[in-house]
């Protein structure tokens, strides 16, 4: 029985602030704004977040739900972030401003920051909330912010508008940079730098494009943009922005391809089928090795023994046991482990590690107990996958440790449709890009998806439909996008009964080869071993093959 760990959950506070911007001395009666919207992005249909900024990296674009375009914001609300998002423009002083937004879910404000907010329990569908606030004497800017409530789920907002002049009138726009240079690069980033523009007001922010696309925006003049593909030709560009929202025209444009890889991105391959310690009469490592030339298992599962606390099975101690003999077995003969973290039940690390940061340092409690080279985040049923706010925590911890720890490379596996990615697998794909976790890896379950007899068709069009939405949501062309692709199949029978035979496997793994995809795993080494017409069942595949057979196949699997 899953057994899933309660988290007590904050108190609720309803906040209402309700007095207005303080007003230095006895002055004139405040000015009428004029309708005019001086929020940047203010439905968010750049598809990225700038200039808007978001508490612990818990914000994210969106195309559903949406109420009006085709883009929203995201909060993935934690126990300890409220996902607050804000941005700050140019206002005049003494002038009165009307603040409006539609928002969607559990307790969620709008306000400016020192002043009026307004609030609401809003339902499933979006509610438009409004308020208004008057400036000080002195005033020239003014801090806008939408955010949830902990632990009250994640919440949409979109179509805000802060109606009024900008600050001082200002309609000039900076000069355009110039001297744009790119100083370095890697495999997964670039480096740029570029003289500062002149403006009336004063620039701040310089706003960085791949082609037509914002990427990144900064207040200096030097930037380094990441999570970007090896061997790959990236043209950027650079335009400034004043306080009034002003922007100036394109820089001068710099094509830089960036380095190959050294095992990583199109260059990381893996054969990992999944080896499980605590089920199905584990097999010797070294025994199954020699007999079919495998060299990486997928060790199956990590999760959390209470207190974000990592463990074998949830039970088995992280050092010292059968795990980590297998994995010394593995080592001895020439490979190496991939362990995964989550799966299908049990307390998972994912769900119940407090935030993102106790997540990754549960990840790093492992990486460092085995000085590992990648690791798998198989993110699965409600409590994670279909969890937006566990997704954004997962990513973000990944994230951090694929930062701290050169050369590590990250995994996510999830199921699947047969057409590929599901609302939340697009969602998950969506949330990597937006929070910029630079995952290697994304890797589909195609079984126990209702597939049918068509295990080889059904499965290359999930991956298809992986690899466009790769293509779409990160802007990568097909051989890209193929290079992050990862299939991890079910040998024999399926829970739902769907039958992937050792030639229908035979098949999946050439065309895994002929399209240069990057991992190709299956469930389970346990299980590949005969016993036509034995089930589904833990140490065996329930048809006729021969012992290892599918792990001797996906042994070819070279990418």
């Amino acid at each position: 029985m899953r057994h899933i760990l309660g988290r007590p959950r904050r108190r609720l506070l309803a906040l209402l602030g309700t007095a207005a911007l303080a007003l230095g001395g006895a002055i004139a009666l405040p000015g009428t704004a004029q309708a005019a919207n001086i929020l940047t992005n203010p439905g968010f249909e750049s598809g990225g977040l700038s200039p808007w900024t978001c508490t612990g990296n818990l914000g994210s674009v969106v195309s559903s739900p949406v109420h009006g375009g085709s883009k929203a914001l995201q909060g993935a609300v934690s126990d300890s972030d409220n996902a607050q998002c804000s941005q700050t423009v140019a206002v005049q002083p003494n002038t009165t401003y009307t603040l409006q937004g539609w928002v969607r879910g559990s307790y969620v404000y709008l306000g400016v920051n020192g002043g009026a907010s307004t609030w609401t329990t809003s339902p499933s569908a979006y509610s438009r909330l409004s308020v208004s606030f008057t400036t000080g004497a002195s005033q020239t800017s003014a801090t806008i912010y939408v955010h949830g409530w902990y632990a009250q789920g994640t919440y949409y907002a979109d179509d805000i508008s802060l109606d009024g002049p900008g600050g001082g009138g200002d309609t000039q726009a900076p000069t355009a940079p110039s001297g744009l240079a790119s100083t370095g690069k890697t495999s997964s980033s670039v480096s740029l730098q570029w003289n500062a523009s002149s403006d009336n007001a004063g620039v701040t922010a310089y706003d960085i494009y791949s082609g037509s696309s914002q990427v990144l925006s900064v207040s200096g003049t030097s930037a380094t943009v990441s999570g970007l593909s090896p061997s790959t030709s990236y043209t950027f560009s650079v335009k400034a922005r004043d306080a009034a929202g002003n922007t100036s025209a394109a820089s001068n444009s710099v094509s830089v391809t960036t380095n190959a890889g050294s095992g990583g991105g199109t260059s990381f391959k893996q054969a990992a089928p999944y080896l499980y310690e605590g089920w199905g009469d584990p097999p010797s490592p070294s025994t199954v090795m020699s007999a079919t030339g495998v060299k990486w298992f997928t060790m199956a599962f990590m999760l959390d023994s209470g207190g974000c606390t990592p463990a074998w099975d949830g039970s088995r101690s992280l050092t010292g046991g059968v795990d980590q003999t297998a994995i010394n077995q593995i080592r001895s003969a020439g490979g190496d482990v991939v362990p995964s973290f989550g799966g299908w039940q049990g307390s998972k690390l994912g769900a119940n590690c407090s935030s993102a940061g106790a997540l990754s340092g549960a990840l790093q409690k492992v990486i460092d107990a085995y000085s590992l080279k990648a690791i798998d985040m198989d993110i699965e049923n409600t409590d994670e996958f279909e969890n937006e706010a566990v997704q954004a925590k997962i990513l973000t911890a990944l994230k951090t440790v694929k930062a701290n720890n050169p050369g590590l490379k990250t995994i996510v596996t999830f199921g699947t449709s047969t057409t590929g990615p599901t609302y939340y697998g697009n969602r998950l794909i969506e949330q990597a890009q937006s929070l910029g976790a630079n995952l290697d890896v994304f890797t589909i379950m195609p079984f126990d998806f209702g597939g049918g007899s068509d295990m080889y068709g059904n499965t290359v069009n999930a991956a298809e439909g992986l690899k466009a939405k790769l293509k779409s949501t990160f802007g990568w062309d097909d051989a890209t996008a193929y290079s992050h692709i990862g299939i991890s199949g079910m040998n024999g029978l399926s829970d739902q009964q769907e039958n992937t035979t050792p030639g229908v496997w035979t098949q999946i793994r050439d065309w895994a080869n002929s399209h240069h995809i990057a991992r190709l795993a299956f469930w389970a080494v346990n299980r590949d071993r005969p016993c036509a017409g034995g089930g589904v069942v833990s140490n065996c595949s329930g048809i006729s093959q021969n012992t290892w057979q599918f792990t001797s196949i996906t042994a070819g699997f070279t990418g």
